[in-house]
């Protein structure tokens, strides 16, 4: 069977899609937690929050990838080994809660309780750490592999903005399967009236959809076109290079809409947005450039290209999901909804 047959990958995208179904369950759970209490917010290297919801996303997600497709590597963000410190005890405690509740829900159509799914698994505290643990992966060429981030965009989280939960797969360095879930984008941008929360789909060659967060009314993308030409970027300003961006949106006659996570990828994908913009803002100090993540860009790019848009980095060069956990040379994103665009975005970017 091809990468591109349309029987292709149709059991990971049900099951792929079921992991981050659940994985929005827990983050919603959670979310009223963390306003009202704070202090079960751990610190990465990089000081960005890290909240129980992302370890119980990523043991929710790891549970199900590796029950359907036990031989299959995972590249995540997380491990378990500051939920194992005494310390970090009710911490834990909620995590292994807030997984075990989640993975036990009511199976719905799709679903599969070989997948790990059900009461009637038993889970103890230990089997969801070594779960959450097995996104070690380093990633590279020549492999099937999934990429894991279980909250992208943690700070819109934490201030009830955007944030996404992303699962990829990728075979022999292309992604071939990308779900994103963002529990806080409008099931129709222009009404409030059905309500928020939507998963966004892409299998290679197959084309690009969006469902409910109950796992129903499946709409083809892109299926809004936006009034405005909005170029979408970055909310916090740290991680973009915003006066480069301001002077590419001026020439293009693009309005900037900042927003967090890769829910601009959704919002591009479904006709929101003319252009997403990630370009790093400038080193000082000497200090190395960035590498950016596979698990922070495939979900999305697949999805754009899927629905008809175009991506490469700022030089226009392919992205690289072989190079292991990094991406190498690819700095600076572009994606457009179309290929005419993205042309003259490039040019705009080496003016600027």
């Amino acid at each position: 069977m091809s990468l591109t047959s349309p029987e292709a990958f149709s059991v990971e995208k049900r099951v792929a899609i079921a992991a981050v179904r659940r994985a929005c369950l827990v983050t919603c759970t959670v979310f009223n937690q963390l306003v009202r209490d704070r202090t079960d917010t751990l610190k990465k290297e990089d000081e960005s929050p890290v909240t129980v919801g992302d370890y119980a996303a990523q043991a929710v997600i790891n549970t199900i990838l590796k029950n359907a497709f036990p031989k299959d590597p995972i590249v995540g963000e997380e491990g378990a080994d500051a939920l194992r410190q005494e310390s970090n005890a009710r911490l834990r405690e909620r995590v292994v809660s807030l997984a075990i509740n989640a993975l036990q829900e009511d199976l719905i159509d799709g679903e599969k309780a070989q997948w790990g799914l059900g009461s009637q698994h038993e889970r103890s505290s230990e089997a969801l750490l070594k779960a959450i643990d097995e996104g070690n992966d380093m990633g590279g060429p020549n492999k099937r592999m999934w990429t894991v981030d279980p909250i992208d965009g943690t700070k819109g989280f934490l201030r009830g903005g955007q944030y996404a939960v992303c699962l990829s797969l990728i075979v022999n360095s292309q992604v071939v399967l990308g779900v994103i879930g963002c529990p806080n984008i409008q099931i129709h941008p222009a009404s409030s009236d059905e309500g928020k929360g939507c998963i966004f789909v892409a299998v290679r060659g197959q084309g690009a959809f969006q469902i409910t967060l109950s796992g129903t009314g499946a709409i083809k993308l892109p299926y809004f076109p936006s009034e405005k030409s909005y170029v979408l970027q970055s909310e916090e300003p740290k991680h973009s290079n915003i006066p480069l961006i301001r002077r590419v949106s001026d020439e293009l006659h693009l309005t900037e809409w900042g927003m967090d996570s890769q829910a601009k990828y959704c919002c591009l994908a479904r006709g929101e947005g003319a252009v997403y913009l990630r370009m790093p803002a400038p080193t000082v100090g000497g200090k190395q450039p960035y590498e950016e993540r596979i698990w922070d860009h495939a979900p999305g790019s697949i999805l754009v290209e899927e629905a008809g848009g175009k991506i490469t980095d700022s030089e226009g060069a392919p992205l690289r999901f072989g190079l292991g956990r990094g991406m190498g040379e690819n700095r600076g994103f572009v994606a457009t909804v179309d290929e005419e665009l993205h042309g003259r975005v490039l040019s705009a970017i080496k003016r600027a």
